[in-house]
């Protein structure tokens, strides 16, 4: 017997479900998170780049062109607000006309080339980060008009501003947003898990209700106590019940009818057996012994033959199951039981049209033409005719015996059932010679039908297959 792999334990199906809804859900968080952050910097870009830009438009209100030079006049209070802020530190530069210095701190990095102008305020600014005194620094750089009687043009005013603001507040945005999103994702987990837990009970009720099934009950389990997805997994479970069913129902019978039928027999060798213990006269022991020797003949064969009823009814496993030739197959048959038929004068022929190969059980299917041809060989009269015929998918087995009448052809399959013109022609038969045919035709798809011979007169038997291998 093949040994079955074994399969992988899958593990959890709450916890399945509980990874595959989270795993993809956190992913999505993630993201969004990302987002939002990213969404909340460039506001908060904004928002100081616009105080930014306040304070550099105040810083350029004072700045005018005194005796045809550009000055800043800017007090001490306003410069010690630039100086120090409560936030970061504030950075400036004024730079006249001419590109001279003016005001403030003269190293400030200059406005690089190609920085482009910020179309977000109506007025000539452009944005740029830079490196000041080992720190970075957001700086502003306004284009202001000055101008008097004498002379006018545009004066360039840097403010840069100390990024401690902007990374703090960028920190407390980070920090907010994935609070927020843990919480969703804690909170959508606690919902999936409740979820999870109350679609799976139908399952576990099931489960309960297979544990405590008693071993002998088999009834079915009923599909519309869990959801739609589940059910073709409980009519699966139904069917294998009811296979198992009639398995167990097909031992059962043949325990019985073995018990039944082989005790007469038994019961006969038993007496048989203390009548020879008792006989001195030695002809009277031999004539009892051949009687032991016939009755063990006939008991071997009845135990042979419920033993191949037996596997017919319990069927073969895919291991046993090959191509097999139909021709070969009524061929062999033909040629075994060819002696039997010379016996009895009886005129035996072989008629092969198509070969075709099916797949099925080659010693089953044997058991099934050697019952078949035996049968037809017995119920023969002396210098009769029986005919095998097999054509493509079709095989026929044609005798001139006394045949079986319309009413006792649907009989005849049953176990140990014997017509009585059956038992007036050969009385020693089982009776389970067309029940063993009508299971293995059934485990390869074949239908078996009884009918009249070509005369009118004999019983010929077709097995109609449906598939070739």
């Amino acid at each position: 017997m093949s040994k079955v792999p074994r399969a992988k334990a899958l593990g959890s199906l709450r916890g399945q479900l509980l990874l595959w809804l989270l795993l993809p859900l956190t992913v999505l968080v993630a993201i969004d998170a990302f987002s939002v952050y990213r969404n909340a910097l460039d506001a908060a870009d904004l928002a100081y780049d616009r105080s930014l830009l306040a304070s550099t438009r105040a810083l350029a209100e004072r700045v005018a062109i005194v005796n045809g030079r550009v000055v800043a006049n800017v007090p001490y209070v306003a410069l010690d607000s630039f100086e120090t802020d409560t936030l970061g530190r504030l950075y400036y530069k004024v730079t006249g006309i001419d590109g001279e210095f003016v005001s403030g701190y003269e190293d400030l990095p200059p406005l690089p080339a190609g920085v482009p102008r910020s179309d977000i305020y109506p007025a000539l600014v452009r944005f740029y980060h830079a490196t000041y005194r080992d720190e970075a620094v957001r700086i502003a750089a306004l284009y202001q008009p000055v101008y008097d009687d004498s002379m006018r043009g545009i004066a360039l005013i840097l403010v840069g501003e100390s990024m401690e603001a902007r990374r703090y507040l960028s920190r407390k945005i980070l920090v907010d947003t994935l609070a927020r999103q843990a919480a969703l994702v804690l909170a959508a987990a606690l919902l999936i898990w409740f979820a999870v837990r109350f679609v799976l009970k139908p399952v576990m009720r099931l489960k309960n209700a297979v544990e405590a099934r008693a071993p002998t009950d088999l009834a079915d389990f009923d599909p519309a106590s869990v959801h739609k997805e589940m059910r073709p997994l409980v009519a699966a479970m139904n069917g294998y019940m009811a296979r198992l069913q009639n398995l167990i129902s097909g031992q059962r019978r043949f325990m019985a009818d073995a018990s039944h039928q082989l005790r007469t027999p038994l019961t006969v060798l038993k007496t048989q057996a203390e009548m020879a213990l008792r006989e001195n006269d030695p002809q009277a022991m031999r004539s009892i012994v051949e009687s032991i020797a016939r009755t063990t003949d006939a008991t071997v064969h009845l135990a042979n033959r419920l033993l191949t009823l037996a596997r017919a009814e319990h069927g073969a496993s895919e291991g046993d199951m090959s191509a097999v030739s139909l021709v070969e197959a009524l061929r062999q048959v033909g040629l075994e039981m060819a002696q039997n038929a010379v016996r009895k004068n009886i005129d035996l022929s072989f008629e092969a049209g198509l070969e075709t190969h099916i797949t099925g059980n080659a010693l089953l299917l044997h058991e099934m033409l050697v019952n078949l041809v035996d049968n037809a060989i017995a119920y023969t009269p002396q210098h009769g005719r029986l005919c095998l015929r097999v054509d493509d998918l079709l095989i026929e087995i044609e005798d001139s015996g006394p045949g079986i009448s319309p009413a006792d052809r649907e009989r005849v399959f049953a176990p140990f059932y014997r017509s009585p013109a059956a038992q007036e022609v050969n009385p020693r038969g089982a009776g389970l010679g067309l029940a063993i045919v009508r299971d293995i035709a059934a485990l390869h798809g074949a239908t078996i039908v009884l009918s009249d011979g070509a005369a009118g007169s004999g019983l010929k038997v077709s097995l109609q297959f449906l598939r070739a291998a």
